[in-house]
């Protein structure tokens, strides 16, 4: 109760300070850095997250589904699925698919251009500057562009909610100015959906010039392609077909390695939970 006394008086008289991280790295599956903030500065995470989720959440586009109630990967794969049916006419003919993968994502998130972009939707100055003090507490430096504030912690509650702020942007020009409707996103991975090749073609350096000029943001180079539904199309980890979908190969390997050191009940569970959600009858009976 102390603690949370001190931290109310700090935010009361504008003395509040975030503090530091402590860094650490897992593989999930490949290597992830995660900054974690003290307890203190957690809990103000989390009251502003409650206080401004739900102000943002309406500005949000309904096919932006990372990090929001009601939504999720399954959501996402389910809307990424009725939209192909919608281009295809039920399969009646091509639908192709441009996918899409922004590189380095969180630790390419210019502060500057994230903290213009709230001062747009909160009038009040005192939430920006806690904002503020929250984005500025992580430094990232590149090598390339020297003393830009770059970056935002993968631990913090706040970064998700602002991820989806920064990204809003391009939902929008998404939806009215290239005015596409079948296009689905979950964090930095989006597809786009049409019965032309052409089309997407045209479409994918429109997207590369907004996503660097408006947000400095660039596409991962290796994980842009175009292809027919029907030839199946990896997304959020899936292999997706007009029919069914598969799980990728990489993470049905790294289940069974996972299994294969520690199976214990909940982790079993948690795998059946996973592989429910598409055609994997032989590996799930293998879990038994």
């Amino acid at each position: 109760m102390d603690n949370i006394l001190a931290l109310h008086r700090d935010l009361a008289a504008g003395t509040y300070e975030h503090g530091g991280y402590k860094h650490f790295r897992i593989s999930d599956p490949k290597p992830r850095d995660i900054h974690k903030a003290s307890v203190c500065d957690r809990l103000l995470h989390h009251a502003l997250y409650r206080t401004l989720y739900p102000f943002f959440d309406r500005t949000f586009i309904a096919d932006s589904y990372s990090c929001r109630k009601g939504k999720g990967t399954h959501r996402a794969m389910n809307r990424f699925r009725e939209s192909a049916y919608k281009v295809s006419r039920n399969h009646t003919r091509t639908c192709w698919v441009l996918k899409c993968d922004i590189r380095k994502f969180f630790a390419s998130i210019d502060q500057n251009i994230l903290l213009d972009i709230v001062r747009t939707y909160i009038p009040d100055k005192r939430t920006v500057a806690l904002i503020t003090k929250v984005v500025a507490s992580f430094q990232s430096w590149t090598p390339d562009v020297q003393y830009e504030p770059r970056g935002l912690p993968l631990g913090n509650l706040t970064s998700q909610l602002l991820v989806n702020i920064y990204m809003n942007e391009f939902d929008q020009f998404v939806k009215h100015t290239l005015k596409t409707k079948q296009y689905v996103r979950y964090a930095d991975d989006f597809v786009f959906l049409s019965h032309s090749r052409g089309t997407l073609e045209e479409m994918l350096p429109r997207v590369q010039d907004f996503l660097n000029a408006r947000l400095h943001l660039a596409l991962h180079p290796d994980k842009v392609f175009i292809k027919t539904f029907a030839s199946g199309v990896d997304f959020l980890g899936w292999v997706h077909f007009p029919d069914h979908r598969v799980l990728r190969t990489a993470t049905k390997w790294r289940m069974l390695r996972n299994l294969a050191d520690d199976a214990f009940d909940a982790r079993v569970e948690s795998y059946r939970g996973l592989l429910g959600h598409g055609n994997a009858r032989r590996l799930t009976a293998s879990l038994r």
